[in-house]
């Protein structure tokens, strides 16, 4: 049976001069995808046959950040000849056997979800109409087409903008740029719109007008969320709508069981993983493909980006990318993880440390004032605070290797490659360039000597200078008496 056989046609082939940039507008972002990628995903939910995307500006660009995301879609290439309507008539060329229903959506409306465009298809295949359009009644329709209807309620024509008389303009119905078409219809009717309107175009919104002129019924479905129509053109309509996909986010996680204390400032991008009972502190952005485990505590002020995040840790003031923290564990304040960092169950990444290609291990503390890059540390090691991992030689990166139940002195540079064996303890301000033996205490020390009267001899009228005579005398004083 044709009335349940379904093709997908994405139109992605505009410049988006408005958004005035050199990305293409369906690759802006939004919620960590572009918006195309928003339209695909919707579309890949509805169980299509054919999934088509046509493009044409920055041909290779979009082609390429589509196929990277949706290795299904086929690419189809626009031609010289302008307009909505050539464009979904070069889709159907490509599928020259397929006949049922025709769903044809915009690369810029991101916030038309799976459900909402199944709801629009089961409307069509219930009217059993030719096409049917979704529409939306807003109270400024400019810049839309109008939805003109005739006396039965059934669609009529569309009128784009710069067509409309004075009265057509005043409907407040417009046409949210998503159809439903039998694909025999628009074969048969497509070849003969013309170009013959204000832009010079082929309007696939000329269609519905064939169609009634020929007998033929042409629905509307009215929705009842007019934000799923919403169109990106420009960066303040980017961010509106990408504001609008945010909350929609954070709230269907606050219904999962997960607690953000001010969702206008937390941001959560649609592949994150919200486990229930993890609590969100203001300020907070998860992006990527970050999955944060049962009880865990984010923010505030944090940002994680592709970080897995382990049952009960807690994360604040942090800065972490391709990160994982393990269960129980405690980042923050003020910490910076690089990718590749790893922190064991029950440790700790404290304030002022940066990592880079770490792996710490379960119950170990960097506390404070350090980088560890290119480390590997043991269990239970608890290093002093101004620990510095030195990696790199200016021509290579090199690895520390720390062991069990290590303790590090205050102020140690390690100068990779190096090894510190298992229950090693080092001392304050040791610069450690050979391998430490299991047990053994490294020192790295100096014989300290003062210069009596330096001060007073090189900085002679100085408030330093003057403090030290002061001292100086009062010491002969108590001597003498």
């Amino acid at each position: 049976m044709t009335e349940n056989r379904l093709a997908i046609i994405v139109l992605a082939a505009g410049q988006g001069t408005r958004m005035r940039s050199t990305l293409p507008k369906v690759l802006h972002p939004i919620a960590g995808r572009p918006l195309v990628g928003h339209v695909l995903t919707s579309a890949s939910r509805l169980g299509a046959e054919h999934i088509e995307v046509v493009v044409r500006h920055e041909r290779d660009r979009v082609a390429g950040a589509i196929t990277q995301q949706f290795p299904d879609a086929v690419i189809v290439d626009q031609d010289d000849i302008p307009g909505t309507g050539r464009a979904v008539e070069v889709a159907l060329d490509a599928i020259p056997d397929f006949d049922g229903d025709v769903l044809i959506l915009s690369g810029d409306t991101p916030l038309a979800d799976a459900a909402t465009l199944s709801a629009f298809l089961e409307e069509h295949r219930a009217a059993q109409a030719a096409a049917t359009l979704m529409t939306a009644v807003v109270d400024d329709p400019t810049g839309y087409g109008r939805v003109i209807r005739d006396g039965g309620g059934d669609v009529d024509r569309i009128v784009e903008q710069k067509d409309a008389t004075a009265e057509e303009a005043a409907v407040s119905e417009i046409n949210a740029g998503m159809y439903v078409f039998r694909a025999a219809a628009l074969r048969e009717y497509l070849p003969a719109v013309g170009v013959d309107n204000a832009q010079g175009e082929k309007y696939l919104t000329d269609v519905p007008a064939l169609l009634r002129r020929a007998g033929q019924r042409v629905a509307a479905s009215v929705v009842s969320d007019v934000s799923v129509t919403f169109g990106v053109n420009d960066r303040v309509q980017l961010a509106q709508v990408g504001r609008l996909l945010n909350a929609r986010i954070v709230r269907r996680w606050q219904l999962e069981g997960v607690t953000v204390v001010d969702p206008a400032t937390t941001w959560i991008d649609d592949d994150a993983k919200l486990a229930p009972d993890v609590t969100l502190l203001p300020n907070t952005t998860i992006a990527g493909a970050t999955v944060i485990d049962t009880g865990a505590t984010i923010g505030p002020d944090t940002s994680l980006v592709d970080c897995e995040v382990g049952a009960g840790a807690v994360v604040r003031r942090t800065d972490a990318t391709l990160a994982v923290i393990g269960a129980g564990a405690n980042v923050g304040p003020f910490a910076y993880l690089r990718p590749g960092t790893t922190l064991g169950a029950n440790g700790k990444i404290g304030t002022f440390v940066e990592t880079k290609n770490s792996q710490i291990g379960e119950g170990s503390k960097v506390p404070h004032l350090s980088y560890i890059g290119d480390t590997t540390i043991g269990e239970r090691v608890n290093l002093g605070a101004g620990a510095i991992t030195a990696n790199y030689d200016d021509l290579v990166k090199h690895r520390t290797e720390i062991g069990d139940e290590v303790h590090t002195g205050s102020h140690n540079v390690f100068v990779a490659p190096v090894r510190i064996g298992d229950g090693a303890k080092t001392g304050a301000g040791a610069v450690v360039r050979k391998d430490v033996p299991a047990g053994a205490l490294a020192l790295s020390v100096a014989p300290q000597r003062n210069v009596e009267g330096w001060v007073e001899k090189n900085r002679a009228g100085t408030g330093a200078a003057e403090a030290a005579a002061r001292a100086g005398e009062a010491a002969s004083r108590g001597t003498a008496e």
